[in-house]
């Protein structure tokens, strides 16, 4: 039997592969055992409140088995795919309870001031993550000297001057290859809406 695990990304898209093509729910089970403590971390972190963060996960997850059949593994990796659920269920969740919000404390939905500040920060680690990983899908369909050059100047945070240099070719042409992948980026972008 195969030691892959779900934190695999091929491993949990194989799985996310066999809920829409079978509904195996030892496929599930699987990835269930695997996403829900960590989405009910990332829940618990946002709403400061465990019932909450268990409805977030049993929704995502009830979405996952549900759609299994719309993931795209060319598209992102099967965590990205999953997590990117559970923030458009926050989303919902934070909605319906400003409009409820007469029935509930305000400690119960928002943490103390520093707690959400510190929420926010993870927020923005998390969809800055979520962006990177759904960014990296399109840059690996650059051809190979802009892949490099936006690698370099956007991920490694060189200054076109040190691309030129490293690569050793003329700052004008690392300007170029930058010009054309951020052109050649923005219509796969579009193309995929």
């Amino acid at each position: 039997m195969s030691s892959a695990r779900p934190e695999d990304p091929e491993h949990a898209a194989k799985l996310l592969s066999r809920i829409a093509a079978d509904q195996s729910r030892a496929a599930f089970s699987e990835l269930f055992r695997h996403f829900a403590p960590r989405l009910q971390a990332y829940a618990t972190r946002q709403f400061g409140n465990e019932q909450t963060a268990m409805d977030l996960v049993q929704e995502t997850m009830a979405n996952v088995w549900n759609k299994a059949h719309l993931f795209k593994p060319d598209r992102g990796s099967a965590a990205t795919w999953i997590f990117t659920i559970a923030r458009n269920i926050r989303f919902d969740i934070l909605r319906k309870n400003k409009y409820r919000q007469h029935d509930l404390s305000a400690d119960d939905l928002w943490p103390v001031l520093a707690e959400q500040n510190e929420s926010l920060d993870d927020d923005y680690a998390l969809d800055q993550d979520l962006l990177m990983q759904q960014l990296a899908v399109y840059c690996d369909r650059l051809p190979d000297a802009q892949r490099i050059a936006i690698q370099l100047i956007y991920i490694e945070g060189k200054s076109q001057q040190e691309v030129a240099d490293a690569l050793q070719i003329p700052l004008g042409t690392v300007k170029s290859r930058t010009r054309l992948a951020i052109q050649k980026l923005k219509e796969l972008i579009h193309s995929d809406d």
